[in-house]
């Protein structure tokens, strides 16, 4: 699949300007396994990069300007690298703007290039296209120029890039889109930036996103609104545990025993981030022990956790999962995300995936009446240089 993406994105860079391109760079997109709202809340996350990528084709143009191309969109822009750089109407553009605007402000000195780069990563999907067209772009340049930037200062300054448009992620969509790597999942600590590989065999499994292709406008303002529950819930839990710094110091156990000292509502919120720290790490030893079904088990705990104590699922989403938990050939399904709606991240027995996906796709559209999407991965590299 990526071959036919590779060939045509290079093709159209020699079309349109003359010649072949020096460079060739694979940017993927993300999956989250386990531990959702939980990069900001001081625990751990679970993602892998994917092999739904954006292909990039670069080339010097020993000139002060670059001119990206975006061949789906069949839109371009050009940036003269000697002027400030500020936004844009135009919002893809911003993002690769801000990369460039990183790199100059980070003392990084390079001259003008052309650019083309398609993608199949679903848009909009929660797959993180975003910071694989940040993550891409900073590697290309790196390569073309030969800067010196280690692989977490790629991730890092792709993070910058975002805040500068005005979207204040955590660093976990960058980290694993340039760290990914074949058949592995990323334990990553958010605050340390310390991770360790876990195997990605699902087995007897297949992984496979549903998107909902709803996404409600809640989620802006809901986000923030569960930042502040789970700093008042940590500053309680703090009050009455002085040796607690945070969450991933707090038993369940704790928690229950001051349940009458918080409010119910910021109770749920701060119950679901102990439990889903907890998940993640046994999560990680499922995956060690080849215990797949009890990943599927855990996948299906927090879905709950986010629909009734979070509460950042919709009627879609908890349709689907609810629908997957009665059925045999699934052994796990949740969320994946923010919330509000975007993709559930599906376990499916190896064999059922046609049958799955006919069944989802007739009652998804006699309920809701929109179509519902599905996307198979496999947990894949991160950046790459082709």
């Amino acid at each position: 699949m990526n071959d036919i993406l590779v060939q045509n994105t290079t093709a159209f860079f020699e079309k349109s300007f003359g010649s072949a391109p020096q460079k060739v760079v694979l940017s993927p997109g993300r999956i989250n396994i386990i531990g959702e709202h939980i990069d900001y809340n001081d625990g751990y996350v679970l993602p892998a990069a994917i092999d739904k990528v954006i292909c990039f084709a670069f080339a010097k143009n020993d000139t002060k300007k670059s001119r990206i191309v975006a061949i789906d969109l069949n839109e371009d822009f050009e940036i003269d690298l000697t002027q400030e750089i500020t936004l844009s109407d135009v919002v893809w553009t911003n993002y690769i703007r801000g990369v460039i605007k990183q790199l100059q402000d980070n003392g990084f000195v390079f001259e003008g290039f052309n650019c083309v780069f398609s993608s199949n990563i679903p848009v909009g999907s929660g797959l993180s296209s975003s910071a694989a067209l940040e993550c891409g772009t900073i590697f290309g340049i790196k390569a073309l120029f030969d800067l010196k930037i280690e692989k977490v200062d790629i991730s890092l300054l792709g993070q910058k890039a975002e805040h500068w448009v005005g979207i204040n992620c955590g660093i976990m969509d960058q980290f694993s889109s340039v760290h990914g790597l074949e058949n592995k999942v990323i334990k990553l600590d958010c605050n340390t930036l310390d991770f360790e590989y876990h195997n990605a065999d699902f087995k007897d499994y297949s992984l496979v996103l549903f998107d909902s292709n709803v996404k409600h406008s809640l989620f802006t303002s809901e986000y923030n609104t569960r930042r502040i529950e789970c700093e008042q819930g940590l500053a309680i839990i703090k009050e009455n545990f002085p040796a607690i710094k945070s969450f991933r110091d707090c038993t369940e156990e704790q928690l229950l025993s001051i349940e009458n000292k918080i409010s119910p509502t910021v109770f749920k919120r701060v119950h679901f981030v102990v439990k889903e720290i907890n998940r993640v790490i046994k999560a990680c030893e499922a995956l060690d022990n080849g215990n797949i079904e009890l990943l599927g088990q855990l996948l299906f705990e927090t879905h709950y956790g986010l629909s009734q104590e979070y509460e950042v699922s919709c009627a879609e989403l908890d349709m689907l999962v609810d629908t997957a938990k009665a059925d045999d050939a699934i052994i796990g399904s949740r969320l994946m995300g923010g919330g509000f709606g975007g993709c559930t991240i599906n376990l499916i027995k190896k064999g059922h995936e046609n049958e799955v996906k006919s069944k989802f796709s007739n009652l998804y559209l006699d309920t809701f009446g929109i179509e519902l999407k599905f996307y198979d991965v496999k947990i894949s590299n991160g950046t790459t240089l082709l």
